[in-house]
């Protein structure tokens, strides 16, 4: 893993804008959160073994996990999921709802095995720039002669989400909400209605605000169609405490993200993996705050429960605050996961997006930032494989 400058493609603001990409341009630190001249470099065997297998066997390991907690009450209630949406979770997981998507962030500073800090599993944001616009970056600068031939990337994301989308029937609305004021979410949709449009499906794009229900109970959009299926940008731990929650059950939408995804977008699950898998070489020791063992480790990170977008996240060193961010997750309950490092080069700090479309890992993209903890404007940096 290495990180390397490039010269960057002559008028590449104006390729994001045609394509939508206008929150490319938004800045941190006077920087875009695209990086053009920019890119990290990966043998083919290092994202083989280092960082696509890991992404695997966490997924796996997390599958695992949901078929455990689904059957659990108690479990369920120690990730604070509603008890009212008990058995909504459970019907949605043994029914075998399918899931579209998720993202792990990964910790690896390209010597040891990758580590997991978190679980996006619901609501992931970076796809278009993971899928598409770091794809035609790479395609591009082939073409100027900037990079070999042979560059490539550890990225199948368009194809399998397309695959993804056609696994579904294509007889109905396939409507997709999201709070569509938000320039990200708002393009994050647009991109996967794309790639359901090329699946075959009918879409329409709702704000979430905009959702009604019928005297049948039934969701409804703003024309009065029922939506029978739904992909919601939106988080699970949301829609179970909002007003429309005694609904959800019983309104017959199916929703993407499946509800069962409720349990891996808490940050509650990285202590109960930890506790089944000690030691794996793909896990960071993680536990309930308040547990006596987080008091034991010497650098750590808390994290809360539904934090996004690396909010509310402090690093501790010797249980004082080291690196601290704001936010809107300071209440409620934490994790304690102890601190790893991060691959670092030119004062940037970089954490890897893997992304598991269906079932399989399918895609790699980059953020990076001067502090150790990943924000909404951390800078997106593309890669390349090449040996």
């Amino acid at each position: 893993m290495e990180r390397h400058r490039i010269e960057p493609r002559e008028g590449w603001q104006a390729k994001a804008e045609a394509v939508g990409f206008g929150f490319g341009f938004h800045e941190m630190y006077g920087e875009p959160y695209w990086l053009d001249d920019t890119y990290y470099r990966f043998s083919l065997a290092e994202i083989e073994d280092e960082i696509e297998a890991p992404t695997q066997a966490l997924h796996d390991l997390c599958l695992d996990l949901v078929a455990e907690v689904a059957q659990s009450d108690a479990l369920m209630a120690q990730l604070d999921i509603p008890p009212e949406q008990f058995d909504f979770v459970r019907r949605s997981f043994a029914s075998g709802e399918p899931s579209l998507y998720g993202r792990f962030d990964l910790a690896y500073d390209g010597r040891g095995p990758a580590k997991l800090l978190e679980y996006n599993a619901d609501t992931p944001t970076g796809i278009f720039e993971a899928a598409y616009f770091q794809h035609n970056w790479l395609t591009d600068q082939i073409e100027l002669g900037r990079l070999a031939g042979d560059a490539d990337q550890f990225n199948l994301l368009q194809e399998s989400l397309i695959a993804a989308f056609g696994a579904f029937p294509a007889d109905r609305i396939f409507h997709f909400a999201a709070v569509t004021e938000s320039d990200e979410d708002r393009g994050t949709a647009a991109y996967l209605m794309d790639c359901a449009v090329q699946a075959g499906h009918r879409t329409a794009l709702i704000d979430m605000a905009a959702i009604g229900v019928d005297a049948l109970g039934r969701f409804t959009d703003p024309q009065d169609r029922v939506i029978d299926r739904c992909f919601k940008l939106y988080p699970w731990e949301d829609m179970m405490r909002e007003p429309f929650a005694p609904h959800l059950s019983a309104s017959g939408t199916q929703w993407v993200e499946p509800a069962w995804k409720a349990i891996l977008s808490n940050k509650g699950i990285l202590p109960l993996l930890w506790e089944r898998h000690p030691g794996h070489p793909n896990l960071l020791p993680a536990y309930f705050e308040g547990d006596p063992r987080a008091a034991a480790l010497e650098h750590s990170v808390r994290k809360p429960f539904f934090s996004r977008e690396g909010e509310n996240i402090s690093i501790l060193k010797a249980g004082e605050t080291d690196e601290a961010t704001d936010g809107d997750y300071g209440s409620g309950r934490s994790v304690i996961q102890a601190l790893t490092s991060l691959f670092e080069a030119e004062g940037q700090f970089a954490v890897l997006g893997t992304w598991i479309v269906g079932t399989e890992a399918a895609g790699l993209g980059i953020r990076e930032d001067r502090s150790r903890i990943t924000r909404n404007l951390s800078r997106f940096v593309p890669h390349v494989i090449q040996d």
